[in-house]
C-alpha cells in the first residue's frame, strides 16, 4: 500500500439498473485483481445484527427488525415501497454509513492502479463525483425484464417500483464513460472488462482465464 504521498488510484464507478448483470460484471473486475467495493454488501453488513444501521432503522421503521436484531429486508422494503418520504428518510440514514465504508476501502487500497466502486444508484445519489470515470452495465430491456422476473418473489409491481427510482438505462448509457453490454452473453462482457482494465492501467490486455 502506498502512503499518503503515493500515486492516486484511478477510481472507476460501476453501476447499472436492476437485472443488467452488474454483480457478475463486478466479479469480472475482481478476477483481474482489481479491488472492488460492493455498496450492497456494505449495506448487508450494516443491516445485520449489531450493524451500524440496524438500531436506527428499527427505531424509525418499527416492525422491520428480525428476532436476532438485524433488519428484515422484506419488511423494510414493504415499509418504504412507493413511499417517497419514507424512502428518503431511510436513504438519509444509510447513505452516510455506506460512504464511510467506501472511504475506508479507498484508504486501504490507496495506490492501487485501479479500484472499483460498485454502486447501484451511483448517478441517482451523485456518486459519480467521487469517480474518475463511470462504467454502466447494460442489456436490452427484454433481457433485463426476463432476468428480474425470474428472481424468487419478484412481482411486476415490485419491478416497476424499483425501475421508478432508478435513472433510465438510456440516460445512464449516455452519461457513461464506458458501457459494458451483457446482453450478448457474459464471455463478451468479460472481454469488454479486460479492455477497460488495460486502457485504464496502461497495461497489456489481461486475461480472465
Amino acid at each position: 500500500m502506498s502512503g499518503p504521498t503515493g500515486p492516486k488510484s484511478f477510481v472507476l464507478g460501476l453501476t447499472g439498473s436492476i437485472g443488467m448483470g452488474k454483480s457478475a460484471t463486478a466479479s469480472m473486475f475482481r478476477a483481474l485483481g482489481v479491488p472492488v467495493h460492493d455498496a450492497d454488501a456494505a449495506v448487508h453488513a450494516l443491516y445485520g445484527p449489531g450493524g451500524a444501521a440496524a438500531a436506527a432503522i428499527g427505531r424509525d421503521f418499527p416492525g422491520t427488525l428480525d428476532p436476532q436484531g438485524g433488519v428484515d429486508r422484506a419488511a423494510l422494503r414493504d415499509a418504504v415501497l412507493g413511499q417517497r418520504e419514507r424512502l428518503a428518510r431511510l436513504e438519509a440514514l444509510v447513505h452516510p454509513l455506506v460512504r464511510a465504508e467506501s472511504d475506508g476501502f479507498l484508504r486501504d487500497h490507496a495506490g492501487a492502479p485501479l479500484v472499483v466502486l460498485d454502486i447501484p444508484l451511483l448517478y441517482e445519489t451523485g456518486g459519480e463525483g467521487r469517480c474518475d470515470a463511470v462504467a454502466v452495465v447494460s442489456a436490452p430491456a427484454d433481457v433485463q425484464r426476463a432476468r428480474v422476473l425470474a428472481r424468487p418473489g419478484m412481482t411486476e409491481g415490485a419491478f416497476a417500483a424499483i425501475l421508478a427510482k432508478q435513472m433510465p438505462d438510456a440516460e445512464k448509457r449516455a452519461r457513461a464513460d464506458y458501457v459494458i453490454d451483457t446482453g450478448s452473453g457474459f464471455p463478451a462482457a468479460e472481454a469488454q472488462v479486460a479492455r477497460i482494465v488495460a486502457a485504464v492501467t496502461g497495461t497489456a490486455r489481461p486475461s480472465l482465464r
